[in-house]
């Protein structure tokens, strides 16, 4: 897997602007997959990030790149455990959450669209989505913002600047583990 793929779909995880990003990844090993994810969890494990496959089918994987202590701490927000145990999800740390996430990506072709908490999207934005996604959004970017549309769009223009910055830095030879911020 290569840093370019990582840095054009992480940046704002990256940056510590964003809880989590996700992207597609071909493999045709799972062997050499699997070494590639713990050969970067290696060099970005002090900068609180971490690398995960949550689905793997037909020789593509979810990856799913996060901060443990940011997504325990959003999953942890009283909307975001109401939506939660509206799903059926049970109480539980982030990494039981992710666990039961990916037995559902895993058991299900349907999408659950609650994974806009995992990703730090708003809770109300990813209830107004899962309840009524006809509902006139006020923008669309990373998500459909149905709620605070202005700071939405300041979020996704900070997002895009970000991918933008990073993408040009390791064009210039930064490594992925200088791009990665350091946080709590």
């Amino acid at each position: 897997m290569s840093e370019a793929l990582i840095v054009r779909h992480c940046s704002p995880t990256l940056a510590g602007l964003k809880t989590a990003n996700m992207f597609n990844c071909k493999y045709t090993d799972k062997a050499e997959l699997m070494k590639s994810i713990r050969s970067v969890n290696n060099m970005l494990k002090g900068k609180g990030v971490r690398m995960i496959p949550l689905r793997l089918a037909n020789g593509s994987a979810l990856i799913y790149v996060y901060r443990p202590k940011k997504l325990e701490d959003d999953l942890k927000s009283p909307a975001s455990e109401a939506i939660l145990s509206s799903c059926g999800y049970d109480e539980g740390t982030a990494a039981r959450l992710i666990r039961e996430l990916m037995a559902r990506l895993g058991g299900s072709a349907d999408f659950p669209h609650e994974i806009g908490l995992f990703l730090g999207y708003p809770p109300e934005d990813v209830r107004c989505f899962m309840c009524d996604r006809n509902r006139e959004c006020r923008c669309v970017g990373c998500w459909r913002a149905y709620t605070n549309g202005s700071e939405a769009e300041k979020t996704f223009a900070r997002f895009k600047k970000c991918t933008e910055v990073y993408c040009m830095k390791l064009r210039e030879g930064y490594p992925l583990s200088k791009l990665t911020v350091k946080t709590a």
